[in-house]
């Protein structure tokens, strides 16, 4: 049997892949207990005068020489394959490995072995695999599985080792680096139907209260100059004997700002299947709700509240739904230090007539004030709860159920504190979360404001 170091420690991490100095292929144990088997009794046969011992020392001697009459010299080549199409959390996925033999000496064996993203179900992942590989020849090795959770997960980095000439050589761990699987977070049902409170734009599909084109009748006036003549209303004009033609109101679009609390991560992740952290829901609602608007024709951007404060720009169309997954997968908890919610706002314009939806746990007294500011400042907010329902307080020590208990209590009055200063806070639980406070929004938006 082929005696190899073991290869766990042939996949090493970040930085494991800078070449090494010195030969590639190297002989075994099996190699070295050849020879010194050989050298021994040959040296017994000659120092005893015993010819037998000669004659046993010979098949070794001329079992390697036959062997090391061609040596490899180049090391096998593995490549790490996966699947780049649209994958959501729950999807199957298509990996592998593929080991390709350059040289024209066939490899006895090779033991390859890969590390994968913990969220990556793939199957016999955890195990090396040993196959053998002939002379520019290559072999595949399947890792079919499934996607648990949201995110850039790796499959890799993966290291082979081969031997050759009948186990007497083996080459040096070949690291490959990790390939990337970007994997969608799954969209949540989410179908808001009550108008939004304000729109801006000229191509959208929420009726404005300002006449134009569009396809919501607002009445019917006298004709007059600069009126199109398929906008004549018939049955009225031949009533009155005047020309009257049916206005309407214009169809527009609005702008929605998802606003996400970075500030931490509260709960653990189950994957899709499992339970779900303040991230978890915080990206799957984000998803969900910049899918409901873009859909309807509306522009979307993103905005974290935490130190690096990413924005995405306002868009609309799918190449903005498309952006606005890639831009999900990179939210990471980012804690920051300083009362962000002072200046957040100042270096990122926020229209003062878009929705803005706050997505956050409301466990940093920070984003409380947040809160109050940007509805003091005037604009729609709504604010949605993600923080789990089995959730712990963020603290590294346990606490008692007790204090557990006073924890809830202090958060409700936060909630009935910012409920009473007029910003809504609703719990997410997908298809029509925010109906109810849509509604109330739009109507508020209706009252003519004082100056």
């Amino acid at each position: 049997m082929t005696d190899l170091p073991l290869l766990r420690p042939a996949v090493p991490g970040p930085g494991a892949g800078e070449p090494q100095s010195g030969p590639l292929w190297l002989p075994t144990r099996a190699l070295g207990r050849s020879v010194l088997l050989t050298g021994l009794l040959l040296l017994l046969g000659v120092a005893l005068g015993r010819v037998d011992l000669v004659l046993l020392a010979a098949p070794f001697a001329i079992g390697a020489a036959i062997n090391l009459r061609r040596v490899p010299t180049a090391a096998p080549e593995i490549t790490i394959r996966a699947d780049e199409n649209h994958l959501v959390e729950g999807g199957e996925v298509d990996a592998g490995l593929t080991v390709a033999n350059p040289d024209s000496i066939g490899y006895d064996l090779v033991v390859v072995r890969t590390r994968t993203s913990r969220w990556l179900k793939l199957e016999h992942s955890d195990r090396p695999f040993a196959i053998t590989v002939s002379a520019d020849g290559w072999a595949a090795i399947d890792l079919p599985g499934e996607a648990t959770r949201w995110g850039r997960q790796d499959v890799g980095p993966a290291a082979a080792r081969a031997a050759a000439c009948g186990g007497l050589l083996a080459c040096r761990p070949v690291v490959t680096p990790a390939r990337g699987v970007r994997v969608y977070p799954v969209t949540e049902p989410f179908n808001a139907v009550e108008a939004m409170p304000a729109a801006a734009g000229l191509v959208g599909a929420h009726r404005s209260r300002r006449p134009g084109e569009g396809g919501e009748l607002a009445g019917v006036r006298q004709f007059a100059p600069g009126d199109r003549l398929r906008r004549i209303d018939w049955r009225v004009s031949l009533r009155t004997r005047d020309l009257h033609v049916a206005s309407t109101l214009s169809d527009r679009d609005a702008e929605v700002l998802l606003l996400l609390d970075v500030l931490g991560e509260i709960g653990l992740s189950g994957g899709v299947r499992g339970g779900s952290s303040v991230l978890d829901t915080t990206v799957r609602a984000a998803a969900a709700i910049a899918e409901h608007y873009l859909h309807r024709g509306d522009r979307v951007s993103l905005l974290e509240y935490g130190a690096a404060a990413r924005r995405l720009r306002p868009a609309s169309g799918r190449r903005q739904y498309l952006t606005v997954l890639e831009w999900l997968l990179d939210v990471r908890p980012d804690p920051t230090q300083t009362e962000q919610y002072e200046n957040i706002f100042g270096a990122h314009h926020v229209s003062s007539s878009a929705l803005v939806v706050v997505l956050t746990p409301l466990v940093d007294p920070r984003a409380a004030d947040m809160l109050a500011q940007l509805t003091q400042s005037g604009r729609y907010v709504v604010a949605v709860d993600t923080l789990p329902p089995e959730a712990a307080p963020p603290v590294k020590n346990q606490w008692t159920a007790m204090s557990t208990r006073l924890w809830r209590i202090e958060r409700e009055n936060v909630l009935g504190r910012l409920r009473e200063h007029g910003v809504p806070v609703v719990a997410w639980a997908g298809a029509g979360s925010l109906d109810l406070v849509l509604r109330d929004v739009a109507r508020l938006a209706s009252v003519p404001r004082g100056h």
